[in-house]
C-alpha cells in the first residue's frame, strides 16, 4: 500500500507493508515496515500478537552460538552485564528477529554512535573499550550472557543451552515495559 511519507511529505511515496505470521516458538507476529521511494526512510517493527507470562533469558554467548535466533519484543529489555551495556525499551522502541551476532551488530552500533555525543576522555575510553569487547565477543576471545527481560512474554532466544525462567515480582517491578499501565483497582 503506498501512503505519504512521515519523513520528506512525500504524496503516497512510501511503500507500508503489514504482514502477520505464525513463527515457530514464537506464536504469531506482526511485522510492519514503511519504506520512502524519494527520501529512503525506512521503518520496520515485529510486534508479537500473543501475549504470555513474564520471562527471562539467558545464553552465554561463544561463537558457535552466534547464530541462535533471537526475537526482542518492543517491551523487552536486553543487555549484557558483563559489559555494563543495557538496551531497555522506551516509547519509540522497536521489536526486530535477529540472531545473536545481530544483536551485537546493534550493541556495536549503539556504542559508535555515542562515542560521537560523548566529549570527555572517560567516557570516550569506555566506550571505546566496550566495542573491543563486543569484537572479542563476535570472534570467540571472550565470553559474557546475553539476557532478554520480557514483562509480557512475546520476546525469545532459541537453542537447547539457552536458561528460561519467569520473572520474579521483584524483576518485574524494576523494568521498563514502554507501556503505561493503569491499574483502575487503585483508589
Amino acid at each position: 500500500m503506498l501512503i505519504n511519507c512521515p519523513v520528506c511529505n512525500g504524496i503516497k511515496t512510501a511503500r507500508s507493508r503489514i504482514k502477520t505470521e505464525i513463527i515457530p516458538y514464537f506464536g504469531e507476529v506482526m511485522e510492519t515496515s514503511v519504506v520512502c521511494d524519494i527520501c529512503g526512510y525506512k521503518h520496520a517493527d515485529v510486534m508479537a500478537v500473543d501475549h504470555k507470562d513474564p520471562v527471562r533469558y539467558e545464553i552465554e554467548i561463544s561463537e558457535d552460538r552466534l547464530s541462535n535466533r533471537v526475537v526482542r519484543s518492543q517491551s523487552a529489555t536486553v543487555s549484557i552485564p558483563e559489559l555494563g551495556i543495557k538496551v531497555e525499551p522506551g516509547p519509540k522502541s522497536e521489536g526486530y528477529i535477529s540472531n545473536i551476532e545481530g544483536v551485537l551488530n546493534r550493541f556495536q552500533n549503539g556504542v559508535k554512535q555515542s562515542l560521537i555525543l560523548f566529549q570527555e576522555d572517560e567516557a570516550q575510553k569506555n566506550a571505546k573499550n566496550i566495542l573491543k569487547k563486543l569484537d572479542k565477543l563476535l570472534t570467540g576471545e571472550l565470553k559474557a550472557s546475553l539476557i532478554i527481560e520480557d514483562p509480557f512474554g512475546q520476546s525469545n532466544i532459541v537453542g537447547l543451552e539457552v536458561k528460561k525462567r519467569p520473572l520474579t515480582k521483584e524483576e518485574l517491578a524494576n523494568l521498563k515495559s514502554s507501556f503505561n499501565i493503569i491499574d483502575s483497582n487503585n483508589e
